[in-house]
């Protein structure tokens, strides 16, 4: 009941600005306050008014929001905890199984797996002949004192 004389109030109070405004032609602004001013007293007709006050005001609410929270740090945490140490059991067992075959025992880079020996035939790339034109590159080093 109170919350309702409250925003009935601060409504009323809203339009009496609104027509001020208006009356100071400046019409735009005073449509704007007008409908900012309803605002109130459509929440309390609708009902919203009293859906908050009892949402507010009862204990087991906010025992309810509590229980949320909990659920909600619980599961953060869990997430965190699998990002950290990088999944599941069997995800990580399956990432050291994956590991182990990638790179041979001996070898000082990653294997690429079984591929096909390059025939003496097979066209090879062609060197970068030395006499390139680098001249606009050796220019601008130049340039800047490189």
């Amino acid at each position: 009941m109170l919350a309702e004389t409250v925003c009935s109030a601060v409504s009323a109070a809203g339009l009496g600005i609104a027509a001020i405004t208006a009356y100071r032609k400046r019409f735009l602004a005073a449509t704007r306050i007008a409908a900012y001013s309803l605002v109130p007293v459509g929440l309390v007709m609708t009902g919203v008014v009293e859906w908050v006050t009892d949402l507010v005001f009862k204990p087991s609410t906010w025992v309810g929001f509590g229980v949320l929270g909990i659920a909600w740090v619980l599961f953060m945490t869990s997430r965190a905890v699998e990002r950290r140490t990088g999944g599941t059991r069997k995800e990580r067992k399956e990432a050291r199984a994956a590991q182990r075959e990638a790179v041979a025992p001996t070898a000082s880079a990653p294997s690429l797996g079984a591929g096909r020996s390059p025939s003496p035939t097979a066209a090879r790339p062609k060197a970068a002949a030395p006499s390139e034109d680098f001249s606009d590159i050796e220019a601008i080093l130049k340039k800047h004192g490189i």
